[in-house]
This record gives C-alpha cells, structure tokens and sequence, in this order.
C-alpha cells in the first residue's frame, strides 16, 4: 500500500531529527546538525534495502518514490526556517561549506549514477510514437 510509504518516510523522519540532535549535541551546537540530510540518507537505504529483499511492494516503492520526490521542498522550507542571516554574517565558512557541499553531492550523485545502471529506460509504445509524430 502507498501509505506505508508514508509510514517509513516518519521512520526515517524521526531517526534523522534525533540523530541530528544527538550530533548537535556532541558538537555542542543548540541545534539540528543534518537531521534532514540523515533522514534522507536513511529513506533511500531503507528503501533500497526493502525492495532487493522483497519486502517491499511496488506499490509501496510507489510511496516512497512520491515522498522522496516531495522531500526536496520540504527541505527547502525547513532550511527557509533557519536562520541564514545569521549564518552568514559569521564570516565565509557558510558559503565555503554550501559550496562544498553543493560539488561533492554532484560528484556523488554523477559516481553512482555511473556505477548503478539499473534505471529502467522508457520506450513509448509504437502506437503513441506515430500519434506524437503526426500532431
């Protein structure tokens, strides 16, 4: 069922905002330290784990595809939340790092997407093609 998609995104959810916390914590920062990164890092395992072991069903995978989709804006309105004034009047170190961050995600997600060729490509059936190719 697509609601379990639901279900193991608030998994995910709530282990990546403790463990932020608890990475806050240990830096002795009042605050959530990747919490959402770790969340999604964790969704993605999860899923991928699920699915190779069966157990999960496509229909599912469904759900978990929907929210990993949606999750982006919710990031963007959780970060919009922050207090980036702040964070930049401290100096550069929080331009350095979103543009550190931003390349080693792009390396990242370039390296994996060369390793794993398992994306399923998708062909229109003949009979679409002609009907696209005639309007």
């Amino acid at each position: 069922m697509i609601i379990y998609g639901t279900a193991i995104l608030a998994i995910c959810h709530l282990l990546g905002d403790y463990l932020g916390n608890t990475l806050g914590i240990l830096l002795g920062v009042k605050a959530n330290v990747g919490g959402v990164a770790i969340a999604m890092i964790l969704l993605i395992l999860s899923k991928e784990l699920l699915a190779k072991k069966g157990y999960l069903p496509q229909v599912t995978q469904f759900g978990v595809l929907y929210w990993s989709g949606m999750y982006i804006p919710i990031v963007v309105a959780m970060s919009a939340g922050q207090n980036v004034v702040a964070a930049l009047s401290g100096g550069m170190v929080g331009i350095i790092v979103a543009v550190v961050s931003l390349i080693a995600t792009v390396l990242v997600i370039r390296s994996l997407n060369r390793v794993s060729n398992d994306y399923d490509t998708f062909e229109w059936p003949a009979e679409q093609k002609n009907q696209t190719a005639e309007a």
